[in-house]
C-alpha cells in the first residue's frame, strides 16, 4: 500500500477529538452507565474502542488493568484515565466527574422521595418487590466475578478462606484485603502462572482500524512521568482533603456527624478493592452498626436505588449520607432536605477524591509499564477474596429479606418466590438488571396492595 494512502486512511479513521466533543460524550455516558462495572466498561469499550476509535484495544485494556488494581470504582477510574490521556488533567476531571454527577443528583432526589414517602403503600409495595431482586443480583455478582476470577485451586482456596473469615470469624474487611494482597504477592513469586490476571472486556485482536490513541502512539508529553508533577498532584490532593476535613473539625468538632462521615468514607474509599459489592459489608458495619446513620432495611433499600440509577454502584454512599444527614437533622428540623443533600454531597466528595488522585498521580507510571506481574498478582488474589466477601453479603441480604423480624420471626415465602424468580431471570434468561428490578417492583406492588 502506498504510504501516502496509509496516512490518509489513518487520518480519516482517527480524526482528532476536541475537548468539547469529549465533554458531550462523558456527559452522555453519565446518564446511560447502567449495569454495574461490567456493563459500564462494556459501554465504554463499544463506544471508545469499536465505534469512535478514540483508543485502541490494547491501550484500553492496559488502562483497565491498572484501574482494577486500585481501590475505588474501576469504571469511573477508567473514564478518568482515558479523559486524562486525551485532554490532560481537566479532561480526566471532567470525564470522572460527569460519570458521577448525574447519579448523585438522581440519588439525592430519590432519597428524599424515599424518606418523605417511604411509608406510603405505593413506595412500600415497590420496595417489597425490589429487595428480593437485590438479593438475587448480589448472588449473580458473586457468580459473575467468581467465574472470571477463580481459575485454579489457589484462587478457590483464597475465596473460601475469605468467606470463612468474614462469615464465621467476623474478620474486618481491610484485614482480608491485606492478607489476600500478601498471598498474591507471595503466590506471584512461587507460582506466577496461577496469579496472572487478564482483561477480557472486549473483542481482543479484532481488526478495528487505527485509533486516535493506537497501540504504538507515543505517550503524550503530559502523560510522561515527572517527579515534580507527582509531588504537585500529591500535595494538591492532600490539600483538597485536608481543607474540608479541617474546616468540618474546627466548625463542628470531631464527633459531629458530618466530620465522622468525611473520615469514615475516606477510609471506605481506600478499601473498595473489587468494587462496591466488596466494600458494602464495611459500610454496613460502620454506617449501620457503629454510627447508626441508617437501619439494615434502609441499607438494602439504598442498594436497590443504587442498582436502578446510572453511575457506579458505590454511589449508594450518597443515599447513606442523605439518610444519615436527614435523620440526624443536622441543620434543624426546618432544613432536613438541605442536611441530607449536604451530607450526600460531602460523602461523595470524600469517596471519589482518591479515585481522581490515583489516576492523575499514577497514570504516568502506568503509561511506562506493561503486564508487570508484581502489580497484577496481588490484584488477582484480592479479586478472589472479594468473591467470598460478596457471597457473605448475599447471605446478609437474604437473611434480612426472608426473615424480616429475624430467625425468631416468621419466614417470608412470597419474598423467597420473588428472589427465586429474579435469580431465574438473571441466570437462565440473562435479563438486564434494570428489567428484573422493574418487574419485581411491579410484582411487589401488586402483591402488597392487592393480596398481602
Amino acid at each position: 500500500m502506498n504510504p501516502a494512502n496509509t496516512q490518509q486512511t489513518v487520518t480519516a479513521a482517527a480524526p482528532a477529538v476536541s475537548f468539547w466533543q469529549a465533554f458531550a460524550f462523558w456527559l452522555k455516558l453519565g446518564f446511560i452507565s447502567f449495569g454495574g462495572p461490567a456493563g459500564q466498561i462494556s459501554i465504554m469499550h463499544q463506544e471508545l474502542v469499536e465505534n469512535r476509535r478514540w483508543i485502541s484495544e490494547r491501550r484500553f485494556l492496559h488502562a483497565l488493568n491498572y484501574c482494577m488494581l486500585l481501590p475505588g470504582p474501576e469504571a469511573q477510574q477508567l473514564a478518568t484515565y482515558i479523559g486524562w490521556l486525551m485532554h490532560r488533567t481537566w479532561g480526566g476531571i471532567v470525564a470522572g466527574a460527569l460519570f458521577v454527577l448525574p447519579s448523585l443528583l438522581l440519588l439525592i432526589g430519590l432519597s428524599w422521595v424515599y424518606i418523605a414517602f417511604g411509608d406510603m403503600p405505593l413506595v412500600a409495595g415497590l420496595f417489597y418487590g425490589i429487595k428480593p431482586a437485590v438479593t438475587a443480583i448480589v448472588v449473580q455478582a458473586a457468580h459473575r466475578i467468581g467465574a472470571r476470577a477463580l481459575k485454579n485451586a489457589w484462587l478457590w482456596g483464597i475465596a473460601a478462606a475469605s468467606f470463612i473469615a468474614i462469615f464465621a470469624a467476623n474478620v474486618p474487611f481491610p484485614a482480608i484485603v491485606a492478607a489476600a494482597a500478601l498471598l498474591g504477592h507471595v503466590g506471584g513469586r512461587i507460582a506466577p502462572d496461577q496469579f496472572k490476571v487478564g482483561g477480557g472486556h472486549g473483542k481482543t485482536g479484532q481488526a478495528l482500524g487505527p485509533a486516535l490513541i493506537d497501540d504504538h502512539t507515543p505517550t503524550p508529553a503530559h502523560a510522561q512521568f515527572r517527579w515534580t508533577r507527582l509531588l504537585q498532584v500529591i500535595a494538591l490532593g492532600a490539600l483538597l482533603w485536608a481543607v474540608p476535613m479541617g474546616w468540618l473539625t474546627m466548625v463542628y468538632g470531631w464527633e459531629h456527624t458530618l466530620t465522622q462521615m468525611g473520615w469514615f468514607f475516606t477510609k471506605a474509599a481506600l478499601l473498595t478493592f473489587g468494587g462496591a459489592y466488596a466494600v458494602l459489608p464495611y459500610v454496613y458495619q460502620g454506617a449501620v452498626s457503629h454510627h447508626g446513620w441508617l437501619t439494615p432495611t434502609q441499607m438494602i433499600d439504598g442498594l436497590a436505588l443504587g442498582e436502578t440509577t446510572p453511575g457506579p454502584l458505590i454511589m449508594v454512599v450518597a443515599f447513606v449520607g442523605f439518610v444519615g444527614g436527614h435523620v440526624k437533622a443536622l441543620f434543624g428540623p426546618e432544613s432536613l432536605f438541605l442536611a441530607g443533600a449536604v451530607a450526600a454531597s460531602l460523602v461523595t466528595w470524600f469517596t471519589f477524591l482518591p479515585s481522581f488522585l490515583f489516576i492523575l498521580a499514577g497514570g504516568p507510571l502506568v503509561e511506562s509499564t506493561h503486564d508487570d506481574l508484581r502489580l497484577t498478582a496481588p490484584l488477582t488474589a484480592i479479586t478472589a477474596a472479594v468473591v467470598g466477601v460478596i457471597l457473605n453479603l448475599a447471605l446478609f441480604f437474604g437473611y434480612h429479606v426472608l426473615w424480616p423480624q429475624g430467625f425468631s420471626g416468621s419466614f417470608d415465602p412470597v419474598s423467597a418466590v420473588i428472589a427465586l424468580g429474579a435469580a431465574i431471570a438473571l441466570f437462565r434468561f440473562k435479563r438486564h438488571v434494570i428489567h428484573v428490578i422493574a418487574a419485581c417492583a411491579v410484582l411487589g406492588l401488586i402483591l402488597k396492595t392487592l393480596i398481602l
